[in-house]
């Protein structure tokens, strides 16, 4: 049975202290994530080699493809499970995580598998050139090693959230962290200088970074499962709970492929991107790489307490509680505004200081400084969109979220990337994707409204709550 203090958060704590209580611990996972990301294009930016930081820019659309995978059973296990204690249906948990933990396992074996007996023809199609392309098999290879583990690391924190034990989903995403940032310079560099002695070390490069992300991968992956067999969490991976039928495949999939299909979007696009910035030169593809990797500050945030508030919306929507959920909503819009205008005006004001501090290259630091300041012009309301995205999948409305994922990184970006490519070249591609932002922001605060306006689930029942 869920505990009472979680039961206190979902049902009848101020609408501030349940979105902040379920929000830090997400909003620092994500940025724990964000320097997952950003630490390998780091140190091995420190090797001084555009070609090298290009081979892991190419190399990050197909890692996405990972997190496609992953976002099937992690965000669409995570939100049938909020729903799930909703309605009191604990045993119904127990069959959720069960499935989500062992068909993530055969899913990252197979994406495995087609990493890297295919890898050269998949990073060709990313983008890399005969100068990278090395360097991107190299890096594929180890992360084709690791598919399971880096899904079912992703898939376990979520379904940990789900359930509103966001802390432990926080420090399972830390420890492993941790250990990546010791471990990548070890793996990547030849050599560190520690006060005046120079230490040898591994000097690995690329594929060290990999080596680095698979292990850090692991770490977490050992927490959670540990974390799952505690006392407290009312998840499971016994085999005996895995079932498919009585709605639990389609509960996930339905709500979980939105999600991987933007994960999938985000991906091809990305390797749309990185061929047409290949004909302005690997320098373009570089830039292009560190801008979005710093990108990753505000964008990650926003998405930490949307994520964090997901739990709260799904659990109000199974319970019945409209008006809990409408608060709820708003709260976190106007706080992921003034998240966004902040941190989004930090990144303008830094932007070459940041950008160099990836790599000492005046071509590079230039124009990714410049894309950086335009992607971090639309992070200021981005926040928006992603509550809704998320309380879209809270809610269990597929189609809705479908809509909504295939725009963003599809049917309104891609467009956008070729025409403003052909009217304005290489700077009409670094002003695509916030103009894409906008018009999805626009795009998922109609589809919201629709929903909370028709929507015959949502009646607010007399049940105890503060605004």
């Amino acid at each position: 049975m869920i505990n009472e203090k979680k039961l206190y958060l979902f049902e009848t704590a101020k609408v501030s202290k349940s979105v902040w209580s379920l929000s830090i611990p997400s909003i620092i996972t994500m940025l724990v994530v964000m320097i997952y990301n950003v630490v390998d294009t780091f140190f091995v930016g420190q090797l001084n080699d555009p070609n090298k930081v290009a081979a892991v820019a190419v190399a990050t659309p197909v890692f996405l493809l990972l997190m496609a995978l992953a976002n099937i059973f992690g965000v669409g296990g995570s939100t049938f499970i909020s729903r799930a204690l909703g309605e009191k249906k604990m045993e119904r948990v127990k069959h959720i995580s069960s499935f989500a933990f062992y068909t993530g396992i055969f899913a990252g074996i197979i994406c495995g598998l087609v990493f890297f007996f295919w890898a050269k023809p998949i990073l060709m199609a990313s983008g890399a050139s005969q100068y990278t392309i090395e360097y991107a098999v190299d890096y594929l290879h180890i992360i084709a090693y690791g598919a399971p583990i880096i899904i079912l690391s992703f898939i376990l924190s979520a379904l940990l959230r789900g359930e509103g034990a966001a802390t432990k989903a926080m420090i399972g995403s830390l420890i492993g962290t941790i250990s990546n940032i010791i471990l990548d310079p070890i793996f990547i560099l030849s050599s560190i200088n520690i006060f005046g002695h120079s230490i040898n070390l591994l000097g690995l490069g690329v594929k060290g970074a990999a080596i680095a992300t698979v292990i850090g991968n692991f770490i977490s992956v050992i927490f959670y499962l540990i974390a799952i067999v505690g006392e407290d969490s009312i998840l499971s991976f016994s085999p005996k709970m895995f079932k498919t039928k009585d709605g639990i495949l389609s509960g996930v999939i339905l709500i979980g492929l939105p999600s991987s299909l933007n994960s999938i979007l985000m991906s091809v696009s990305n390797i749309l991107m990185n061929n047409i910035l290949a004909s302005y030169g690997d320098t373009a593809v570089a830039a292009m790489g560190i801008a979005m990797k710093a990108n990753m500050l505000v964008v990650f945030v926003e998405l930490g307490l949307s994520i964090g508030v997901q739990p709260l919306i799904g659990y109000c929507y199974g319970a019945g509680m409209k008006d809990r959920l409408k608060a709820i909503t708003k709260y976190a819009m106007i706080c992921n505004v003034c998240i966004g205008i902040t941190l989004s005006a930090f990144l303008i004001w830094m932007a070459s200081p940041i950008v160099s501090s990836f790599l000492d290259n005046k071509e590079v630091i230039t124009l990714g400084s410049q894309m950086l300041r335009a992607l971090s012009s639309s992070t200021t309301v981005l926040g928006i969109m992603f509550i809704n995205e998320f309380a879209f999948q809270a809610m269990g409305k597929a189609k809705e979220s479908l809509i909504l994922s295939i725009s963003r990184q599809g049917f309104v970006f891609i467009p956008f990337l070729f025409i403003s490519n052909y009217l304005a070249g290489l700077n009409g591609i670094i002003w695509s994707q916030p103009l894409a932002d906008i018009v999805c922001l626009f795009l998922s605060l109609f589809i919201l409204k629709k929903i909370l306006n028709s929507d015959s689930k949502l009646n607010a029942k007399a049940m105890p709550q503060r605004a």
